[in-house]
């Protein structure tokens, strides 16, 4: 029998366990998503490409999976079931708006104006999210106020600004857990915010909800989902943790029982007096393009090196070293100041009385900014 459609709103309220489960989740994708884009300033552009590919994935997959559970653990006086088509579609808009942000953060100049456009367009997308899943509703349709939409999308502009200001404001790990606190929370509320200004009404219907799972294994499943995608990501790209694991995990073995030769600390050539000497990598402060060698400075010295400077950036990719100009490589730890200007830049090095200041090309002003935490 078809069902009469009814003029007044509906009564609902929201199962307490499912909005705790929601705010696990959301908390849960923002430490993904910021975890897996820390650091990605020392990475190749490709490599930053399919970091940053994760983390949106992470983030708009758990950003839709806390709607939606919040969504599940709504009470209603009737069962209600959603549009596969547009409840699929608003996932995607999700990871997709959210990917868009981080491109921003991660390929442009990260300057204010920048984190501003990000953090409103990632909050937008949250609210763009939002709507389109509620659009997906059967049996029941959802009813706006002006006043009751533009609210929630403000606020979640706003937020957004918030948690992507806390943290990209420094890339370190306490900004980092800050803003997973704002951003999950600020998700929560924006989902709460919207539902709190919406009223419901239900429609006619020809037929029984298609559903053969109740809501609480509907909303277990979405959130097994989440938490997998989340953990498979910071296992196999973790960020955060970054640097324990020579003071926490024991060495290898071989299969004799023996450990590995421990693998020697690289050092730098340069001549002098008529023989070789070495000099570590983090005793010096840049390296300069001299024809096809290079010249180091280091404290009050300037070291002839035989190493081309291609070869320099070579060998030294795997530590702090960051190319400022075609001509230099700089040590980014040795670094006391940064001016900018107009479309170039400087750093100096005030410990360092051989060297007084490198320019920095254009193209690596946001490499170099994100190396000294700007």
């Amino acid at each position: 029998m078809p069902v009469t459609r009814a003029k007044a709103m509906l009564e609902y309220s929201h199962d307490p366990m499912f909005v705790a489960g929601s705010f696990m989740v959301s908390l849960l994708a923002a430490f993904t998503g910021l975890s897996l884009t820390r650091g990605l300033s020392a990475l190749p552009v490709f490599s930053r490409k399919v970091r940053v590919a994760m983390a949106a994935v992470a983030l708009g997959t758990g950003i839709w999976s806390m709607h939606f559970i919040g969504m599940l653990g709504l009470q209603l006086p009737v069962q209600v079931f959603y549009d596969p088509v547009t409840t699929l579609l608003s996932a995607m808009v999700a990871i997709l708006i959210t990917g868009l942000s981080l491109l921003i953060l991660h390929f442009r100049r990260r300057d204010g104006r920048t984190i501003v456009l990000a953090g409103a367009l990632m909050g937008l997308g949250v609210a763009a999210m939002h709507y389109l899943g509620m659009s997906g509703m059967a049996v029941c349709r959802p009813v706006y106020s002006v006043f009751g939409v533009v609210i929630p999308v403000l606020a979640a502009t706003a937020l957004g600004i918030l948690a992507i200001s806390i943290a990209y404001g420094a890339r370190t790990r306490r900004n980092t857990l800050l803003g997973t606190a704002v951003f999950g929370a600020a998700v929560v509320a924006v989902h709460y915010l919207a539902m709190a200004s919406t009223g419901l009404v239900l429609i006619d219907v020809t037929q029984e909800p298609p559903l053969a799972l109740t809501n609480t294994a509907l909303a277990l499943l979405v959130a097994f989902a989440a938490f997998g995608i989340c953990g498979s990501f910071l296992l196999s790209s973790a960020t955060f943790f970054a640097g324990l694991q020579d003071q926490t995990d024991p060495p290898t073995q071989d299969p004799a029982g023996e450990a590995p030769a421990p693998t020697p600390p690289l050092l730098v050539p340069f001549e002098r007096h008529g023989r070789t000497e070495f000099i570590p990598p983090q005793s010096i402060a840049a390296i300069r393009a001299e024809g096809h060698y290079t010249i180091l400075y280091a404290g009050e010295d300037k070291l002839f090196c035989p190493w081309s400077i291609s070869k320099a950036r070579t060998r030294l990719a795997q530590t702090r070293f960051l190319q400022a100009h075609r001509s230099y490589l700089v040590n980014p730890d040795l670094v006391t100041g940064f001016e900018r200007r107009k479309d170039n830049g400087v750093v100096f090095f005030g410990t360092t009385p051989s060297l007084e200041l490198v320019p920095v090309s254009r193209s690596r002003l946001g490499t170099l900014r994100d190396s000294l935490g700007l």
